[in-house]
Formats: structure tokens, C-alpha cells, sequence
């Protein structure tokens, strides 16, 4: 069985929003209170709260009178606040994220239900504490006899709600194909496969760039407080939602794709997080998202019985020649094309990395281990700073 998440927009009536935004803003407050409240604690008397501290706070923040609204929602997504807290903190004190952060109002917010706090009958939702149904747009039916074991509804900075649900299926595997495919991530093209096909980036920003530019203009002339730059805030929003939605669409398309065509598929294991250092190059690495495309190739492939393999992030796959294996030292970005000057074949730069992607991650495959440069070059791979610290090298 397969946890998966079917979102829909949903519509709710006036009595339904109230109530929402108020769960979502007690659980906002829950949230904050818990976090300051760990936080307090630690730099005071160097003492770690967990989750079972915070819930007894939470049971006597119900009884303070200035607090007794709490009561007033459902108890579920206030507890499950917690437990997103301490969620948080494991993966920061694991190193996989930063400190948890104070939840604001004007990002939105979020409210978890389950099962005790939901009920599902006859294809209708209904939300602890409201009679009546959500009135949800079925984009797509849940698979059948599935029942959600969890609720999420989300109100996004731009004003639409969704609700997401959490459901146990059986995702059949997909018939096994012959076709193996390298990927290389790139700007001006998305990606480069090694089949010799180029994809171009979707033009979600820049066409919405000049619209974007216009809306966030008209929010700075606004007075901070006052409800035409509420207004102007929501405009922007709905902006970035555009560019999100148009960015999403466009990715899960190209997944689906390469899920269903390829039994095999070989990317780079990129360092994002410090490639958008680069102030020049920001901007474009930012919006074609090469982090959300290689999560979705690898839970797709995951699903549909595809292999999903990592290479290196320093095997030099721009810098290796696919025909006979010579590595050059220097292959600067803004050459696109070259030739190798031992077997003097010419070579498309990022047909090339995607080819050589593709035989590393056979090779993975095959011998079950991740692939490293060459022994003989390591040492050329690494150059030493002015601070004594080793830098990526150069591509």
C-alpha cells in the first residue's frame, strides 16, 4: 500500500470560513506559543521541552481566561500543531533543516484533521465542529473504496482554499520498458536527455514578470495598516500563484513523461541550496525548480516500479568525453560545444553530461555503488582557498 495526497479546492459558506480561520488561527497560536515557549526554556535553563511538555501547556492555555477561545474548535489540528513543532525540531536538531520559524498571518495557514476529527461519508467531507458538507470541486473521484486517514485544509496568501487527503492505494507498476535515460539539468534548456531531446524551461515568471512587477509597484505606494494595501498584498499573491501553478503543471507533465517512457532514469545529485548563491545566475536556477522535478521523478518512480538513480555531484559528466573517457581540466559555462582533443569528437555539452549521466548510472546499478572522479584527478577536483577551506570545483 501507498500513502497518497488527492488535493481539491474547495468553496466553503460563511458560517464554514469563520470557523476555519479561526481553527487556523488558534492553531497559528498554539504553534507560536509552543515554539517561544522551547525556545525560552532552552536559552534560560538549557532544558530541551518536547511534545508531551508542550501538549500539558496546551491543556492549561485552555483554562486562562484570556485564552478560553481555544475551546471554542476542534482540539485535533491544535494538538497536530504540536507534533508539526516537533517534527521541526528533529529535523533541525538532525541537521536537515534551520530552527523552526513563528507562523505569520499573512502567509496563509493550515489545519490537520483526523479521523477523529472528520468524518467521510457518502463522497462528502464534514469537518468536526460544522454540520454542514464541504463543498468541494472534484477535479478527480479517490480511487475506490478509499477512505482519507487524514484531512488537510489549507488557506493559501492568495485567498483559495484546498483540501488535501490522505489515502492508502494500491498503485499498480507499469509495464516494464527498454528505453534508459540520462537527465541534465540546465537553464536554457530544462533538460537534456540523452536521447539527443532538449526541454525548455516554462515561461511561467517571465511571462507574468511585467504583470508581477506592476502589482508589487502598486503594494509599496500603500500605507503599511491599511486595507488598500491588504488589497494590493492579495493581488501579488495571486500573482505568485499563477507562476506556481503554471510552474507545477508544466513539471508534473515532463515527470509523468519521462515516468512512463523510461524503465531507468539518471540525474545529478545537485547542490542546489548552494548553486543560488550565485546572484547572476539566481534568478533562473530559482524558477526552473530542478529540486521539485528530481523529488517527483524519484516518488514517481518509486510508484510505477521505474529505477531512480543519483550520480555524484562530482562526477565530471560536462568535462568527460562520451566517446573515449578523456576528462579536459577547463570547460567554462559559456562554451556549449566542444571538441575533445584526444579522439577529436564534437560534442553538444549537455547531450554529452546527459549521455555520461546515463552510463554512470548504469554503473551504479550494476555495481551498487555511487560513482567518484578518477582517482588521478581527484586531487586536480579541489582547489584550496585563502581560508584553508576546499571550494566545489570548477566547472
Amino acid at each position: 500500500m501507498t500513502r497518497r495526497s488527492f488535493k481539491y479546492r474547495f468553496y466553503p459558506t460563511p458560517e464554514q470560513e469563520t470557523l476555519l480561520r479561526q481553527t487556523m488561527g488558534c492553531t497559528r497560536l498554539v504553534y507560536n506559543r509552543a515554539l517561544a515557549a522551547r525556545t525560552q526554556a532552552w536559552y534560560e535553563i538549557s532544558k530541551r521541552v518536547g511534545y508531551i511538555e508542550t501538549s500539558t501547556m496546551l491543556t492549561n492555555w485552555k483554562k486562562q481566561e484570556d485564552l478560553h477561545f481555544l475551546n471554542d474548535v476542534s482540539s485535533v489540528p491544535l494538538q497536530q500543531g504540536l507534533r508539526h513543532l516537533q517534527t521541526a525540531f528533529s529535523n533541525f536538531f538532525t541537521g536537515r533543516a534551520k530552527y523552526p520559524k513563528f507562523k505569520k498571518k499573512h502567509n496563509g495557514g493550515n489545519a490537520e484533521f483526523t479521523k477523529a476529527a472528520f468524518k467521510f461519508r457518502d463522497g462528502q467531507v464534514f469537518l468536526a465542529k460544522s454540520p454542514q458538507p464541504l463543498a468541494i470541486r472534484w477535479s478527480r473521484q479517490l480511487p475506490q473504496d478509499a477512505e482519507p486517514s487524514t484531512i488537510t485544509v489549507k488557506l493559501s496568501s492568495g485567498g483559495r482554499w484546498t483540501v488535501s487527503m490522505l489515502v492508502d492505494i494500491e498503485i499498480k507498476p507499469l509495464p516494464e520498458s527498454a528505453n534508459q535515460v540520462g537527465i541534465d539539468l540546465g537553464i536554457t534548456s530544462l533538460v537534456a536527455l540523452s536521447t539527443g531531446e532538449k526541454v525548455a524551461p516554462t515561461k511561467g515568471f517571465k511571462a507574468k514578470k511585467a504583470k508581477l512587477r506592476k502589482a508589487q509597484k502598486a503594494l509599496s505606494r500603500k500605507k503599511k495598516g491599511s486595507n488598500n494595501r491588504a488589497k494590493a498584498w492579495l493581488k501579488v499573491a495571486k500573482v505568485h500563484a499563477e507562476i506556481s501553478d503554471a510552474r507545477n503543471d508544466f513539471l508534473h507533465k515532463l515527470t509523468t513523461r519521462l515516468v512512463r517512457e523510461n524503465q531507468l532514469i539518471a540525474v545529478e545529485d545537485l547542490s542546489v541550496k548552494n548553486m543560488v548563491k550565485n546572484r547572476k545566475l539566481a534568478l533562473s536556477i530559482s524558477d526552473a525548480s530542478w529540486g521539485e522535478l528530481v523529488r517527483q521523478l524519484e516518488y514517481k518512480c518509486d510508484w510505477y516500479g521505474r529505477n531512480f538513480v543519483k550520480i555524484d555531484r562530482w562526477f565530471p559528466s560536462s568535462k568527460r568525453c562520451g566517446h573515449c573517457g578523456h576528462i579536459v581540466e577547463k570547460l567554462p559555462l559559456n562554451i556549449r560545444e566542444w571538441g575533445c582533443p584526444k579522439c577529436g569528437t564534437h560534442h553538444d555539452r549537455d547531450i554529452n553530461a546527459s549521455k555520461n549521466i546515463l552510463a554512470a548510472g548504469l554503473a551504479v546499478k550494476v555495481c551498487g555503488a555511487n560513482i567518484r572522479p578518477d582517482s588521478l584527478k581527484v586531487k586536480g577536483q579541489l582547489r584550496n582557498t585563502r581560508k584553508g577551506r576546499k571550494q566545489k570545483p570548477k566547472s
